[in-house]
Order: structure tokens, then sequence, then C-alpha cells
């Protein structure tokens, strides 16, 4: 996942608001986001080749997202999947600093990422490339992409602008139409705005907009998840094949439930 846009604890009606695209080689295989057999309290997508995620929620009031962290052409595979820092948390009950620090000590097995999770008490965010501990997130509206939270580049500033637009906003309608429009963007950053992070100006122009089109890789769903202040949870899930051909949509209703996570 490439671009995670995310208001905790500053809407008026919603206590999490989540708006992400995540972007991906079309060959890996992936299932649709829905309930797992083998943890039937977890809601997210699933890679079927290594079995982890990249975005999920569980109705235990847990959450949790990943993208990996750009730094040049990518080097080998690392020993232990990124995907399993995701589910490891959402299946897990131990909290997210906690979690984070434990993750911390493990950091060399994996490829470098950055990571957010929590609860509907609050989000804490840390990078295997940062060189500070596991942070809680403060109130307000955030963005991540490939680097660190809230780096500012041109496609995490507006992103987190558009966001910051609904945050009086009660229609979920409305907020979809507005989150996807702009997860569907394809506008090419001009040059002098793009950051470096060693993959070549031309490559640096194919990864600067929100939606990622190509043949062999590119963004392969668009997700809208809400949770109200009462519980509900509504996650809208779009998904792209090769040149950004929409391929699926659902759009799943469920509830936190109190009794665990009171």
């Amino acid at each position: 996942m490439c671009l995670i846009l995310f208001s905790c604890g500053a809407h008026r009606f919603f206590s999490l608001v989540v708006a992400a695209n995540r972007d991906e080689h079309h060959a890996r295989p992936a299932a649709a986001a829905a309930f797992w057999p083998d943890h039937p309290h977890i809601y997210a997508g699933r890679d079927l080749e290594k079995g982890g995620s990249w975005m999920g929620i569980s109705t235990r009031g847990r959450f949790c997202a990943i993208t990996n962290f750009r730094e040049g052409r990518a080097g080998p595979a690392a020993p232990r999947s990124r995907g399993d820092i995701v589910s490891g948390f959402l299946a897990g009950e131990m909290p997210a600093a906690p979690y984070l620090e434990a993750l911390a000590a493990d950091a060399g097995d994996y490829n470098p990422f950055s990571v957010v999770a929590g609860d509907l008490g609050g989000l804490h965010a840390w990078s295997n490339r940062s060189d500070t501990a596991p942070r809680r997130i403060a109130d307000g509206v955030h963005g991540l992409s490939n680097h660190l939270l809230d780096t500012p580049w041109p496609k995490v500033s507006a992103g987190v602008a558009a966001l910051s637009s609904t945050l009086d906003e009660q229609d979920v309608d409305t907020i979809a139409g507005t989150m996807f429009s702009h997860l569907a963007g394809r506008d090419v950053v001009p040059d002098a705005a793009l950051p470096e992070t060693g993959v070549g100006l031309q490559r640096e122009r194919e990864l600067s907009p929100p939606f990622i089109t190509g043949a062999q890789y590119g963004t392969r769903t668009s997700t809208l998840l809400l949770v109200g202040r009462d519980g509900t949870v509504f996650f809208h899930e779009k998904r792209y094949g090769p040149e950004g051909i929409q391929t699926g949509e659902d759009l799943r209703a469920f509830r936190i439930d109190p009794a665990v996570t009171a």
C-alpha cells in the first residue's frame, strides 16, 4: 500500500476515517477484503502469496496499515513478510505501543516499512527506517506514503487537504465521493516537486500520482474505511487490474463489539 490518509479524533461524526491506495505488482495474488475464516474477527484484504495483509480492522476495534519505505532499487527479499506485521497486530491482543516496540527488536527481518497501528482510543506509528521509538499519533488528519508519517510529498499533502475538507461531513456517500475521487487522481507531479528516493526521475514521475497505472505494477485497491462513534464500521473497497481497469467493488457494514473494546 502506498498512500494512507486518515483522521483520528478529528472528525465530527467518525472516530476514524481512512482513505488508502494499495500499490502492488498485478501478478501477486490477493483476496478481496472479507472476514477471515481463521480469524473471524478480522476484516481485511489478504495477500495470497505470504498470507498477511496491507490494511485491516477487527471487530475488537484494532486497526493496522502498512506501506513499504522507498529507498532506491529494491534489494533482496527479507526473511519475513511485512504483511505479517498487520495480520499479527489484528489477530493479537497486545496494545500498539508495546507491539511496535517488540517489533523494533526484529526490524532487520523485514524489508523497509512504515506502519500505523492502534485502536479507537488512539493510533501509533513506527518505521524500521526511523531513528526514533514508536510514537503516539496526535489527533488530527495525517498522511503516509512510502516514507515516514506526514512526510510532505505532494500526494500526501494534497490527500490530507482532501480528507480535511470532509471533517464536518456526516453523509457517508459524500465522503466517499470526495475521497475516491482523490484516490483516483492520475496527474503526474511537476518535476520540481518530486521527492528523490533513488529510483530515477522517470520512476519518480510514474509513482507521484495517488493512483498508479501500469501493466505490471499499479494501484490494486482503493479503500475507504469509516468508524462511527457508535461503533458502526463502513468498509468500501474498489479493486483494479492492469492499466487501472476496475475489476470489483464491495461495501460492507458491521459493528465494533463494545464488550470487547471496553
